[in-house]
């Protein structure tokens, strides 16, 4: 997402005063008389199921053909320029391939605003600059090489196409000779897309590159052209859209509201797609306070926006699979804890909530680029939330239970189904109190795994008292649990526990 001008911080800041504080919690009774709850895995049952590529992530296109993307703060607090330019992502990397591939399967998501205005060159030689009416060039050698990442990381392409003045005719109408060029040399190669977005984000079209003036019903138009072409270039390729994002403000606030776009497009969706930020970065003039990353009201804010566009995919496109391509706690890079310990709470909590709720996919924004990305952009080292996604992709499987635990203020459960052992089932357990233990008290022994740091806004994370880390040869540490016996357990202040355990009929 590229966020410019008052009218995007005007957005942010109407969906902000629209959240609520109130914290969706999971219905359970308390026990009796108080004291710890209790996690009975026989009394788990099953709520719904999820895709399998359920934890997914972006790449987004600037980073494949490289360009001005958003400056990391390690070079500067961004005041005076958003941006800093970066050659295109070296996809080839061993560590890259390696660590991505450790969270497949999984979608791998390439558009972003930028996206809305590159060229794809379908030749051998790539031009120096984009011909009128684009901002950025795609080579085949670079697409080529998302192919190549794809396969060795076991994800799917989802992309998005063109949308600038230069992908239209001379009445202004979008034309697909773009898109098919590219629809054709991906299965040239052997590959496919999986799913396609026509545009980034229409709600922004006035910042991401659409025609000036370009409103509802031009967009109503392109997409029905788009559907026709894309039913007979590619049917294999799922529609997904509209790929909104700030349907929690006012219309007014952003210039075009989703619920114009469904009702000019018609019909003719195979995913409801949406994009979703807690808030917008410095970079964007949002600055929130680190101490409300671990509130009730910041993990909510989830729920609203889901809320809003599960309303309109319920009116316009009943029982269409919903699909979150793109996420993270804030957007224009994240915010300045975004690569720690800090936001690893939000994005877990936010996995199990979505899941719970019966979202399908979540994407999250960035797999490495700037400071929200799993990854540093440098070095493609782990950071905090690479190894808490690690955790949910191994313990947290497709079929979704309801934990029969009351979650409360700081304490925030989910449980799944293991991904890989019959029977088995994964509680997910997030204590946000940075003061103050909590009691549990589990029915059976399980496997236990906690991730803490020594400080909340630190870019290392430890399992179990362990630093994580990658070993000496470059490859991904053991993860080993510590048994938890029958009884009451503590979750330390400002951790993050996973239990594993045996026999649960739900998962049978």
């Amino acid at each position: 997402m590229q966020a410019t001008g008052r009218s995007i911080r005007n957005a942010a800041a109407h969906a902000i005063r629209a959240v609520g504080v109130a914290l969706l919690v999971i219905a359970a009774t308390p026990r009796p008389g108080g004291g710890a709850e209790i996690i009975a895995p026989k009394k788990m049952r099953a709520l719904g199921t999820i895709d399998t590529r359920f934890q997914s992530y972006n790449v987004e296109m600037v980073e494949v053909t490289g360009g001005r993307f958003w400056k990391p703060y390690a070079q500067g607090d961004g005041r005076r320029d958003r941006y800093a330019y970066r050659p295109p992502l070296d996809l080839a990397n061993a560590r890259l391939r390696k660590l991505a591939a450790a969270l497949g399967p999984a979608y791998l998501r390439v558009s972003g605003t930028w996206a809305n205005a590159t060229f794809f060159a379908d030749t051998d030689s790539t031009p120096a600059a984009p011909p009128a009416g684009f901002n950025t060039v795609l080579g085949r050698t670079q697409w080529r090489g998302v192919l190549d990442f794809a396969r060795a990381a076991d994800a799917e392409i989802v992309t998005s196409f063109a949308v600038s003045p230069g992908s239209r005719d001379s009445d202004g109408a979008w034309t697909p000779d773009q898109a098919q060029r590219l629809v054709d040399f991906t299965r040239s190669l052997g590959s496919r897309i999986a799913a396609a977005e026509f545009m980034n984000e229409p709600t922004l079209a006035a910042n991401n590159g659409a025609p000036v003036g370009y409103d509802a019903n031009a967009y109503g138009r392109d997409f029905k052209l788009f559907r026709a072409w894309m039913k007979r270039a590619s049917p294999e390729t799922l529609i997904a859209g509209p790929g909104s994002v700030g349907d929690a403000a006012p219309p007014s606030a952003t210039g075009i509201h989703t619920r114009d776009l469904l009702a000019a497009s018609g019909p003719g969706l195979d995913r409801i797609s949406y994009h979703h930020y807690n808030t917008l970065s410095p970079r964007c003039g949002m600055h929130d306070d680190p101490a409300r990353a671990l509130s009730g009201d910041w993990f909510s804010r989830t729920d609203v926006a889901l809320a809003v566009y599960r309303g309109l995919r319920d009116e316009f496109e009943p029982g269409k699979p919903i699909w979150l391509t793109e996420t993270a706690d804030a957007a224009c890079g994240g915010n300045p804890w975004d690569a720690t310990f800090l936001d690893t709470f939000r994005y877990l909590d936010q996995l199990g909530r979505l899941a719970r709720a019966g979202a399908q996919v979540v994407m999250h924004n960035t797999l490495a680029g700037s400071d929200y990305g799993m990854l540093d952009e440098r070095t493609f080292r782990p950071r905090p939330n690479y190894w808490a996604a690690l955790l949910w992709h191994r313990l947290m499987g497709t079929t979704v239970l309801d934990p029969r635990m009351a979650s409360t203020r700081a304490i925030h459960a989910y449980a799944h189904c293991h991904p890989a052992t019959k029977g088995a089932a994964s509680a997910l357990l997030i204590n946000t109190s940075q003061h103050r233990s909590r009691a549990v008290t589990l029915a059976v022994r399980a496997d236990r795994y906690t991730l803490r740091a020594r400080r909340l806004q630190s870019a290392s994370v430890q399992l179990n008292g362990t630093t994580l880390a990658l070993t000496d040869s470059d490859n991904l540490p053991r993860l080993p649990p510590r048994t938890a016996p029958a009884g009451q357990i503590r979750l330390p202040p400002a951790s993050i526990t996973f239990l594993v355990m045996q026999n649960v009929a739900a998962c049978r």
